[in-house]
């Protein structure tokens, strides 16, 4: 069963990394509540934006937007999130979901990969928050959900990089939550744990069992499952939650 929020309802919600995954599924489960639905793109990814907006229009969006920026070009974002505000007003809603991941050992850890998922996970999320930031002073119930995972909460083996850039995330929203809790802006992190993707279901049956044994509901997670919990939080069900790390894992973290 999904739930409906009637606030959602033509709420401007920015959501990064929405082409795919976690955060296409949390594009989708905004249209279906009728938000307004704003999502980055790169340059060279004009079709599948494209593809994207009519995806969710037809799911029940008011209002589809594309914005072309990389969230590691600052410049990029300032200029199209201003030029949307001048056209549709501020921002109501923005979900940092845009990461990326590579595995390596500690000692094979390059100084160029530290940047680069830093630079996505951690630096693009602040400073996309920042500018938007101005803007949601003249907004009212805004609410910012960060993505990060359950690797920044427990580490993990050939992953210290991409633990520490959303371990920062999680410091990161709290901070947020504390210093524009006084404008009603609320701030929230969500830790999911192993959710069913491609690559999930590519691993051989022995590589699952292993997972799933340290999984108490014995199973993998659905990226709706997120998409859910994420709408929960933008709306104003949740009006009286702000910097909390919610983690959605089937209990890997117990």
């Amino acid at each position: 069963m999904i739930a409906t929020y009637n606030d959602l309802k033509n709420k401007k919600v920015l959501v990064t990394g929405a082409s795919r995954g976690i955060g296409l599924e949390i594009s989708r489960g905004l249209a279906k509540q009728g938000a307004h639905v704003i999502f980055n793109y790169r340059e060279g990814k004009e079709e599948v934006a494209a593809t994207l907006s009519e995806e969710l229009k037809i799911l029940g969006a008011s209002n589809v937007t594309g914005l072309k920026f990389d969230v590691t070009n600052e410049e990029q974002m300032k200029e199209s999130v201003s030029e949307f505000i001048k056209e549709f007003g501020p921002i109501e809603g923005l979900v940092n979901n845009a990461g990326i991941s590579k595995d390596t050992l500690l000692l094979r850890l390059k100084g160029s990969d530290i940047d680069s998922i830093l630079g996505t996970n951690l630096k693009g999320a602040m400073m996309l928050t920042s500018i938007c930031s101005r803007y949601f002073l003249k907004a009212e119930n805004v609410s910012i959900v960060n993505v990060s995972s359950i690797v920044g909460l427990m580490g993990n083996v050939s992953q210290s990089a991409y633990a520490a850039s959303k371990a920062g995330l999680l410091g990161f929203t709290k901070s947020v939550a504390k210093e524009l809790g006084s404008r009603n802006i609320r701030a929230n992190a969500i830790c999911p744990g192993f959710i069913a993707t491609d690559m999930t279901d590519a691993l051989e049956d022995k590589a699952k069992e292993a997972y799933l044994s340290s999984i108490p509901l014995g199973d993998f997670g659905k990226s709706e499952d997120i998409a859910n919990l994420t709408c929960f939080l933008l709306s104003q069900a949740s009006s009286y939650i702000t910097g909390e790390v919610i983690k959605i894992d089937g209990g890997l973290y117990i």
